[in-house]
């Protein structure tokens, strides 16, 4: 068994019903979730409360038996920004979402696999976090 963070986008796909992603997601949701906890941290949520009105439809679909939710490690705040730094030396655009590397820093140093679609950004600047992607 084993926990595995799990970025807003997979779980958006399953919320918006997303017409390329929605059985991609879902199948990976329920496969890692008979095998483990699955995770999220307070950018996770806040990317997914936007869709909702009222935090107790959030929490409704975020049931907490199903998704643990896990503080940000002070260590991945400090690995986000230097990443981040890395990625604007690399000439990345300014507008890219710092949340992203929290939650890419959140998993390195928290050893958790990351469920995600978008690994590219992950991969190059968390090479050592295991990705679960298409």
């Amino acid at each position: 068994m084993t926990d595995v963070l799990v970025d807003s986008n997979v779980i958006l796909d399953v919320l918006t019903e997303d017409p390329q992603w929605f059985e991609w997601s879902a199948q990976r949701l329920t496969e890692y979730a008979d095998q483990g906890m699955l995770v999220i941290n307070p950018l996770i949520y806040a990317e997914i409360s936007i869709g909702f009105n009222q935090v107790e439809e959030l929490e409704a679909v975020l049931p907490t038996d199903f998704f643990r939710r896990d503080p940000l490690p002070y260590e991945a705040a400090f690995l986000a920004g230097q990443s981040f730094l890395e990625y604007r030396r690399r000439g990345g655009d300014r507008r890219s979402p710092l949340p992203d590397f929290y939650i890419g820093a959140h998993a390195a140093v928290s050893g958790m696999p990351l469920l995600t679609r978008d690994g590219n950004r992950y991969q190059t600047y968390f090479p050592s976090v295991q990705l679960i992607t298409p």
